[in-house]
């Protein structure tokens, strides 16, 4: 993979110390280090104008804290130069859900350029400018988008050729198919009274494919309603 081609994540936070933190070991810090992918990050007040490297001001029409300025944001997007084909997303809480299929199609592409906002908000007029797309990693709020940020970017970097593995690791995971995976189990054979279920060391390959099949789909069923509400209705309109 040439460095023209390599997939690549560009971060502009308030907070480049905290990168790569927890992106930097395991799957994804072996991936980073060998050159699968590149990590680049910026600090948004470099594009700060004023001698106290403002990048934030009191909220239009009042209101508690600071909000992220659209001038001084904007110069940070666009010094990163980036090619027009590489997705600007901004971490926040009202956006897109952050699916499987989403950080498929991430992982498929370049790489994003990933905004992690601050305070109160970001200015909805840079929202609109630079073409953010909002993306949030679940109904509830963070500090800053930082963290919300290194979840996208590990969910999209272990889908990356090369970075797992067996090219399999991936395939019957959660989600992959709109459903929860089945229970796993590894050695000893049996553990405080609990055995491993006989099906799983029958060798009959068709049994145990049918059976994580059916875990898969009764946890789905019990924990997650609406994904099996999806897929209930995903299938039934494709067999109508």
């Amino acid at each position: 993979m040439t460095a023209q081609t390599i997939w690549r994540a560009t971060v502009l936070t308030l907070f480049p110390e905290m990168f790569p933190g927890p992106l930097g070991v395991s799957l994804a810090g072996r991936a980073l280090a060998s050159g699968l992918w590149a990590l680049e990050t910026r600090d948004i007040r470099e594009s700060a104008t004023d001698k106290h490297r403002s990048v934030d001001d009191t909220p239009a029409g009042g209101g508690p804290g600071m909000v992220l300025r659209a001038d001084v944001l904007a110069a940070a997007i666009d010094a990163t130069d980036i090619a027009p084909d590489r997705p600007r997303l901004l971490m926040s809480p009202r956006g897109r859900p952050l699916t499987q299929s989403l950080v498929a199609e991430l992982a498929s592409g370049p790489g994003p350029l990933i905004v992690c906002g601050r305070f109160e908000g970001v200015d909805e007029r840079v929202i609109e400018a630079r073409r953010l797309q909002e993306v949030s990693i679940g109904d509830y709020v963070l500090s800053g988008g930082e963290i919300a940020a290194m979840a996208l970017i590990d969910a999209c970097v272990r889908l990356l050729p090369g970075v797992m593995g067996k090219q399999t690791s991936g395939v019957d995971e959660s989600f992959s198919e709109g459903l929860l995976e089945y229970p796993q189990y590894t050695r000893p054979q049996e553990f405080e009274g609990r055995p491993i279920p006989d099906i799983l060391t029958s060798g009959d390959h068709a049994k145990v494919a049918a059976w994580r099949q059916a875990q898969s789909e009764a946890l789905t069923r019990a924990r997650r309603p609406d994904l099996w509400a999806a897929r209930r209705g995903t299938k039934n309109t494709t067999d109508g």
